[in-house]
């Protein structure tokens, strides 16, 4: 049975809903307790309670359904219709200043394609009984080639099969950076004042760090990292070189003792000519692939980066060595939590599995 929270029911849900009001009818009857009707027919206590109370006033017809909620006005071919057309996103019907969808404008579509009249309280309801909400919507770049990402997703298998025959770890790397302007998190506050919290003003210096997660099928999953401090100084390198990066790859292979597949994106440094003389050198032991560009979510280091931002919310640093020695401290923690880093995986959609 599917109810829509804070909406009507369907109207299969709303028979399923009047049965349950029923059977906790003929329950008072028997003179059962309030806690037992409660845990046996899974609802609140403060509903059953409502629900006793207007059976002592009128019985088993107080509890019957007063009719529908709101009238459905679209059919269901309609519906199907309309959702495809809510797929296709705002702009192809001509809403250009932003690309989500409110209930005004979904109201305004229904006008023009079946000349039906809602209400956005109507529209609303609508939607919530076809399972839709409202929600943040992860953003995307507009350059994301989908079709290179798909082709890639295909050719996944040549680098698992490639860490099959060598026996090696999947790992892959990327990059993020901290100042010492920490990301805005939630807290708790009296309702109509929004809370203040004193961070530093100054956001001069950052802290870069390189991640790579490696897996492996039947083994531990691991992560290496190396960080970079940038303070703003003259002359001073603002992100990694190539020899770190290098570092960072003998870093890996040495811990992990075996070969390994590394996976990472297109960035300009990754593509140095002393990287790839580096790799060639290598070959025994090293392949790479690339990622396809403007797809984040294809690495499960990105993960990791949003369970590091998420535990520096609203930390006000001292200074750079401060936020160097949290940093340090808080992946060191999810180092030692490898199903977090599993989890990242999961994440992304991608099965590595023994071969």
């Amino acid at each position: 049975m599917r109810y829509a929270q804070g909406g009507g029911l369907t109207p299969k849900g709303q028979q399923a809903r009047e049965r349950v009001r029923l059977e906790a009818g003929a329950r008072f009857g028997r003179g059962e307790k309030t806690a037992e009707i409660a845990a046996e027919l899974r609802v609140g206590k403060r509903q059953v309670e409502k629900w006793r109370r207007s059976w002592r006033e009128g019985g088993l017809d107080a509890l019957r359904s007063k009719g529908p909620m709101s009238v459905e006005r679209l059919s269901p071919r309609q519906w199907e219709r309309l959702e495809r057309e809510l797929a296709r996103g705002p702009l192809a019907h001509g809403w250009d200043e932003g690309q989500g969808w409110t209930l005004v404008r979904i109201k305004t579509l229904i006008g023009r394609m079946f000349h039906v009249g809602y209400t956005v309280q109507g529209v609303w309801k609508l939607l919530r009984r076809h399972g839709w909400s409202a929600q943040v919507p992860a953003h995307r770049a507009i350059e994301r080639n989908d079709e290179a990402v798909e082709v890639w997703k295909d050719g996944v298998a040549a680098g698992k099969s490639t860490a099959a025959d060598l026996d090696a770890y999947i790992c892959f790397e990327d990059e993020a950076g901290q100042g010492l302007r920490p990301p805005k998190g939630r807290t708790w506050a009296p309702r109509g004042q929004t809370p203040v919290m004193r961070v530093r003003g100054s956001n001069r210096g950052r802290v870069s760090v390189a991640g790579v997660v490696c897996f492996k099928p039947g083994a531990r999953t691991h992560l290496f990292y190396r960080l970079h401090v940038w303070r703003g100084r003259k002359g001073e390198r603002k992100s990694f070189a190539w020899r770190d990066y290098r570092d960072l790859i003998v870093l890996a292979h040495h811990q992990l003792g075996a070969p390994i597949v590394w996976v990472w994106d297109n960035l300009n440094v990754h593509l140095t000519g002393e990287l790839a003389d580096f790799i060639a050198e290598n070959k025994e032991w090293l392949r790479v692939f690339q990622l396809p560009s403007y797809a984040p979510d294809l690495n499960p280091t990105e993960g990791v980066w949003s369970l590091l931002k998420r535990s520096l919310e609203n930390f006000a640093a001292a200074n750079l060595d401060h936020l160097v020695r949290v940093m340090k401290r808080k992946l060191k923690k999810i180092q030692y939590r490898p199903h977090l880093l599993d989890g990242c995986l999961v994440e992304t959609g991608l099965i590595i599995e023994p071969p």
